[in-house]
């Protein structure tokens, strides 16, 4: 259940991370590139910053983290996609 949980709160993210990065090219793959943005998040970007992830609590630091990453990824994305 955490897992169902944790792809619906980081599509949502995703979405926002799209949003902010104002690339609106495929909405479906930079949601999809969000989400794998977020577990990575989860993975790296957490202990680095000292914040749990998602699954530890819905948190306003838990979230930046997870938009972070999520940003972080649609940019090297579209970087790569326009060379």
């Amino acid at each position: 259940m955490n897992l169902l949980i944790y792809i619906i709160v980081a599509a949502i993210i995703g979405y926002v991370a799209t949003q902010l990065m104002h690339d609106r090219s495929n909405l479906l793959i930079n949601i999809i590139v969000a989400v794998v943005g977020a577990f990575l998040a989860g993975y790296f970007l957490s202990p680095i910053f000292k914040v749990g992830t998602i699954n530890d609590g819905f948190t306003i630091p838990t979230m930046l983290v997870t938009l972070l990453g999520a940003i972080i990824l649609l940019a090297i994305v579209h970087f790569i996609r326009r060379r």
